[in-house]
């Protein structure tokens, strides 16, 4: 018996549900919405196996995190789906040009066949979950590209999905590739990828060559802005929930702080009587309270820290710290634009706190950098707030509060610039894995034969110069 390899496993699903697709091009809406439901029903007949699995991956994964964002989450998306499904999927008529009056012009949404979603680490349930959802509602084929550093959450999610889908409709890959690239490098139908900018670029390199297109979510430095009328308590506490919810592994945490510069010593105070409020002295001890994912990990935020103070950096440690990987939050003044923190997405509990003169010099200092995947503003000052908004870009935004609105599906969600392209929630995440086709239908007595040749006649002398007028005789060739 030949022995398959991993990438020859992959590549011969992939075949597999490529032709499968075009043997059904078009799942019906009842067929959408019943893979849909048993999809629903798995999550939550699942939710404690995923709670234990995402646990020992993390080596302590608040239950709760688990259960609000990853599944919760996923459920929230879900039911957004179903109840929009009927009318996304009808076709859209369009006007027709004054010259085609009486003709019919319409978009219909057709599924492009067999797209890739390849999930992250931090939130690897519902990443991967909200990209499958989207894509099943636009009557896609889809495999997932799960972490290696998630291979018992890896095991479940594929045990939940092989009880109700066959291969041919959805497979899930894990780490078993050695090349991970690989997975990038099928000719898909779309790509959507979670993760970091530079391996971001590496997708769509590999995309590229397929002219496969992509939706990315990259993350980046999410500022939070705190202006001078807002409660310093009150944003601390939303700030530091940002941060500390799993540990602060998640792409739209807060990543740094911009408030008025006499406010950054009571805000720090803020900060930690917060943290403390949240978590406790201890946060190893509270079971709310996640585990950086691993080592590496964990390594890679101490040399951020190591790298600050060694230029300068003030740090406050806001718990007890204790053998293991449950770090507590660091809050860092006195950074400096030359420090690692405040060129690289932090993606754990360390949070710069820089001070500003004015609102002007917010805004150059976010605009200085790349575009981030979210902005966060406390102000009930709605001119500052409208200013903040109309000179800055990011992916997403909440005002006076973190994050949230990441979770309301109604709404897509996505990156600019750094941070990603493109959206997978909502009716625009809807949009974007099915193809947009243009049909337009001639009535069998509309007479289009008057634009043919020989040219010269008098219709189309008439529509020339009702569009395009006279030319200046001055304009030389």
């Amino acid at each position: 018996m030949i022995h398959e390899t991993a990438a020859q496993r992959v590549a011969r699903v992939f075949d597999t549900q490529r032709e499968t697709f075009r043997a059904q091009t078009q799942p019906s809406l009842a067929e959408r919405k019943a893979r849909l439901r048993a999809l629903r029903t798995q999550l939550q007949r699942y939710q404690d196996a995923i709670v234990a699995a995402m646990s020992a991956d993390f080596g302590h994964r608040s239950a709760v995190d688990t259960k609000f964002l990853d599944l919760m989450g996923c459920i929230l998306h879900i039911n957004h789906t179903l109840r929009h499904l009927r009318g996304w999927m009808k076709p859209s008529p369009r006007r027709t040009e004054l010259l085609f009056k009486g003709n019919q012009l319409s978009v219909e949404y057709q599924a492009k066949g067999v797209v890739g979603v390849i999930s992250a680490w931090n939130f690897p349930i519902y990443i991967a979950v909200a990209g499958l959802v989207t894509a099943l509602a636009a009557g896609n084929r889809v495999m997932l590209k799960m972490s290696e550093f998630n291979p018992h959450t890896n095991d479940v999610l594929k045990r939940l999905l092989a009880e109700i889908f066959d291969e041919q409709e959805v497979a899930l890959v894990g780490g078993e590739l050695e090349d991970p690239g690989f997975f990038s490098s099928l000719p898909f139908d779309h790509i959507i990828f979670t993760g970091s900018p530079g391996v971001g670029r590496l997708v769509m390199r590999a995309a590229a060559a397929n002219l496969t297109p992509v939706t990315l979510e990259l993350g980046g430095k999410s500022p939070a802005v705190v202006l001078a009328d807002y409660d310093l308590a009150d944003a601390a506490r939303r700030i530091v929930h940002g941060k500390g919810t799993n540990c602060g592994q998640i792409c739209i945490a807060p990543d740094y702080v911009l408030l008025p510069r006499r406010d950054v010593e009571g805000f720090v105070d803020e900060l930690h009587a917060q943290f403390q409020a949240l978590y406790g002295a201890r946060p190893a001890l509270n079971d709310d309270y996640s585990s950086i994912i691993d080592e590496r990990q964990f390594q890679r935020l101490q040399g951020l820290l190591d790298d600050a103070r060694s230029k300068g950096a003030e740090v406050r440690v806001c718990g007890e710290i204790v053998p293991g990987r449950k770090m507590p939050l660091h809050v860092l003044t006195r950074v400096t634009p030359e420090m690692r923190v405040m060129q690289e997405e932090i993606f754990g509990p360390l949070l710069p706190v820089l001070g500003y003169d004015d609102l002007a010099e917010a805004i150059a200092h976010i605009n200085g950098g790349q575009r981030p995947l979210a902005l966060y503003i406390f102000s009930t000052d709605r001119t500052n707030v409208d200013r903040l908004l109309r000179h800055t870009h990011s992916g997403g935004v909440t005002i006076n509060d973190w994050g949230w609105h990441a979770l309301n599906h109604g709404a897509p969600f996505g990156g600019v610039g750094n941070s990603g392209m493109g959206n997978y929630h909502a009716e625009e995440g809807f949009r974007e894995l099915s193809h947009a086709r243009t049909v337009f239908k001639r009535r069998t007595w509309f007479p289009t034969h008057l634009f043919h040749p020989p040219y010269g006649g008098r219709l189309q002398s008439l529509a020339l110069r009702l569009y395009l007028g006279r030319a200046d005789s001055n304009v030389k060739s």
